[in-house]
């Protein structure tokens, strides 16, 4: 009898282990690319006809007069923010990945409340895994002030498939007027210390002018696919020109199965002609980007990547990106490691006149899974001032070497080969 009992209990682990790997096995066959991409572009990035060309690629209209401002860090993005909000008179959209209880989900709370109270139409559209940790009490105080929110994806009920695509949006509109697109959530990591690691270094975009319509517009698709019954608001003339630059704002949905983020980049990349610099805390290549990096590299485009150190919020991910830094620093790719605390921005700067910010990183869950929204913006003076900060982060930053990386021992370049295998879908 006792062996018998052994028996089934053994064979219940290795079915256990079966249907794991099964299952496993089947989530990385799925992330797996159909196909790899080999884009060059015949235009370079400073040619005026290259903004409209890449519009008609990624299916994005191109907008005129534009302005933009850069907030480094939640010390700065924050409270412009939430003075937007504060002075907000028609609607609200804001839609995030985070957003959690503390200091900082008080402040927003607060200011969407009051807001909503005061008859201006709030509306939230929330990921439901990384919006978790926002308490009952909050979400209550919300709904209880008029608040409407709609979340992504719901665990509950919701098939393997569908759990595993989140969105990774991070963009507030206030009044169709005003916009702030970038990396940072609503939680305490973005605004004090913890466990002795300073805040999150991120950057925040704040976008006034045309552009601000197609921003909206990407928060209106969820809130079509989430809030039941709805009316989409498209003003018929978007807001008035408040600056020189152009812009084309670029979102993926993958339960709406469209997602041109992934062309975005490769065309940038593609269009580079001397310098290109990726800020991202998450760098995991697929085949695609591997071939565009490596043409860059033999047409003689210096690339700079810097991405987050062992302060991370991923540590599985940060093996997996690894995995992939020899081959690119035997290209001459240079990368760098940020040390001082987790690098969250999502940047990247193509010569001196295209600049791409937004959520997404330089990842296969961000290029091809996630709902995100980045904005391919073509202005001199933004390019530099985004390039500034990424040269002050650089010095930073722990600078790898070809050789010493490839020293490293053997149970380390061991245990991110393995992490590599999962980097699809990571």
């Amino acid at each position: 009898m006792a062996h018998r009992v052994h028996w089934r209990k053994h064979h219940r682990i290795m079915a256990g282990v079966l249907i794991a790997v099964i299952l496993i096995g089947g989530g990385l066959l799925m992330a797996q690319d159909k196909e790899t991409l080999q884009l060059r572009s015949p235009l370079s990035a400073d040619d005026p006809r290259f903004p409209d060309y890449l519009a008609r690629l990624v299916g994005h209209p191109l907008t005129h007069g534009d302005a933009y401002q850069v907030h480094t860090d939640a010390h700065d993005a924050f409270p412009a923010m939430l003075a937007t909000i504060d002075h907000a008179r028609e609607r609200v959209c804001f839609e995030t990945y985070n957003y959690e209880s503390g200091k900082a989900g008080e402040q927003f709370t607060t200011a969407f409340a009051a807001a909503a109270q005061r008859g201006v139409r709030v509306r939230l559209v929330l990921d439901a895994i990384g919006s978790k940790k926002l308490g009952r009490e909050s979400i209550e105080r919300l709904k209880s002030a008029g608040v409407s929110i709609g979340w992504i994806n719901p665990l509950l009920g919701a098939t393997i498939q569908h759990a595993n695509y989140r969105t990774h949006r991070k963009a507030l509109v206030v009044d169709g007027v005003v916009a702030f697109v970038g990396g940072m959530g609503v939680a305490d990591q973005w605004l004090l210390d913890r466990n002795n690691v300073p805040p999150w270094r991120d950057t925040q975009v704040e976008l006034r002018g045309p552009v601000v319509s197609d921003i909206e517009a990407a928060f209106n698709q969820n809130w079509i696919l989430i809030g039941g019954i709805v009316e989409p608001e498209v003003a018929p003339t978007g807001p008035e020109p408040a600056g020189t630059g152009e812009s084309i704002v670029v979102w993926s949905s993958r339960q709406g199965g469209v997602n041109e983020l992934k062309l975005l980049d490769l065309l940038a990349i593609a269009a580079a002609r001397h310098r290109v610099d990726i800020e991202s805390p998450y760098l995991i290549t697929d085949e695609s980007s591997k071939w565009v990096i490596r043409d860059a590299r033999q047409r003689g485009v210096r690339i700079r990547m810097l991405v987050d150190g062992d302060i991370t919020d991923a540590i599985p991910v940060k093996y997996a990106s690894r995995a992939d830094y020899e081959a690119l620093l035997q290209q001459g790719v240079e990368i760098a490691e940020y040390q001082p605390t987790m690098m969250h921005a999502k940047v990247a700067i193509i010569d001196d006149d295209l600049s791409i910010v937004g959520s997404a990183n330089f990842d296969n869950r961000s290029l091809e899974m996630n709902d995100e929204l980045n904005v391919a913006i073509f202005d001199r003076e933004l390019a530099g001032r985004l390039r500034a900060d990424f040269d002050r982060d650089l010095t930073r930053s722990k600078i790898l070497r070809l050789d010493r990386w490839r020293a490293r021992p053997l149970t380390k370049k061991t245990r991110d080969w393995l992490f590599s295998y999962f980097g699809e879908v990571f």
